[in-house]
């Protein structure tokens, strides 16, 4: 009841305005005013009726909707609505039989001072009149309910995309981590060497963090970014694997296109854990990206060892898992991803709708 009587309290300058409009529709829409006394009479009349639609929309909204409808018991829910409408209209009546019908008897026609002098009880027996008044007391009732439906789905709409935000971002941190492993792992490796690459590589990587960290907030960056963040990334693996791996890139994409930041990363960083690290022999690498009509097209080959035992896990890798619940989320309904495992060769082909 306490939730109940704050939102009304919170929302009380809404009421007036939606009850105020409600009221001068009715008053203003009149166009035979001779069926009326006087404008005491015009305003009377139409007070009693948005009286009686007041009465009727905040009993249905606000007690029988949360106590009957919302726990799913709709039978005791008509049946109360329908007691309401009874009451609302046995009201109405009451009030135009008390007051109406003698402070503007004299101003009645033959048919209304006939209809005047019936009893409560027989005014009550009319269904039709009823089953009218029925409906212009339940149309603010249908108005409210659908504003408060439109409201609630706002509400669902905006809590949904903070959800969806909040699990991208817990889906970067995962993958962040991930990378920066495999590519301080490189580093490493060139420090025990005393490479005299290790300065290019600390550039590089410098360039990758900052771009990871600070550029990848947004659901969608150019896609130019993303293809100077591959180029850095292959530069280098180039650098760790040497003559072990022939690594082409290709790309015809138009500097305006965006794509979701990280995606291709992760395919890419399959392609070498899987095609290069285990190969004794030399490895190859193919990436391509290009605009096909309104899609862009994704597409990495590596080959695969044949030396190595393979074994075959239950589980997907933490990343490939991390990119296809982003890709869902991201691109729900705009993807296609095929995935094709042949003896040879692993190919990865992504298509995604142009952003």
């Amino acid at each position: 009841m306490n939730r109940i009587t704050t939102y009304f309290k919170d929302s009380l300058p809404g009421h007036l305005v939606f009850w105020t409009i409600v009221y001068l529709y009715f008053v203003l829409s009149v166009h035979n005013l001779s069926m009326f006394a006087s404008y005491r009479h015009l305003l009377e009349t139409y007070g009693l009726i948005v009286l009686a639609q007041m009465i009727t929309a905040y009993t249905c909204i606000y007690i029988l909707m949360p106590k009957y409808l919302d726990r799913k018991k709709t039978g005791l829910f008509i049946f109360w609505m329908l007691t309401v409408l009874i009451l609302v209209y046995t009201f109405y009546q009451g009030v135009k039989l008390i007051y109406f019908d003698v402070e503007y008897f004299d101003f009645y026609d033959e048919v209304q001072r006939k209809f005047a002098k019936d009893s409560l009880l027989k005014r009550l027996s009319y269904f039709s009149v009823f089953l009218s008044k029925c409906i212009v007391y339940l149309t603010p009732t249908a108005l409210l309910l659908m504003y408060r439906f439109y409201r609630n789905q706002q509400k669902l709409l905006k809590i949904n995309e903070q959800k969806k935000i909040a699990e991208l971002s817990a889906l970067k941190q995962q993958l962040n981590p991930h990378f920066l492993f495999n590519t301080l792992n490189n580093l490493y490796s060139l420090a025990l060497e005393k490479s005299e690459r290790t300065p290019e590589v600390i550039e590089r990587l410098s360039d990758i963090l900052d771009y990871m960290l600070y550029r990848t907030k947004d659901k969608f960056v150019q896609l130019q970014k993303e293809i100077e963040l591959i180029e850095n990334y292959l530069a280098l693996e180039k650098i760790r694997y040497g003559n072990r791996v022939a690594i082409t890139f290709n790309y015809e994409i138009p500097s305006d296109i965006k794509i979701a930041p990280l995606l291709i990363l992760t395919f890419i960083e399959n392609a070498f854990k899987h095609g290069v690290r285990q190969e004794l022999k030399q490895a190859s690498i193919d990436i391509s990206l290009k605009l096909v009509g309104e899609d862009i097209l994704i597409k990495i080959k590596n080959t695969k060892p044949n030396s190595v035992v393979r074994v075959e896990n239950r589980e997907e890798a933490l990343g490939l898992k991390n990119v296809k619940r982003q890709l869902e989320l991201l691109y729900p309904n705009a993807y296609e991803l095929q995935l094709s495992d042949e003896e040879s060769t692993y190919i990865v082909q992504l298509t995604l709708e142009r952003k």
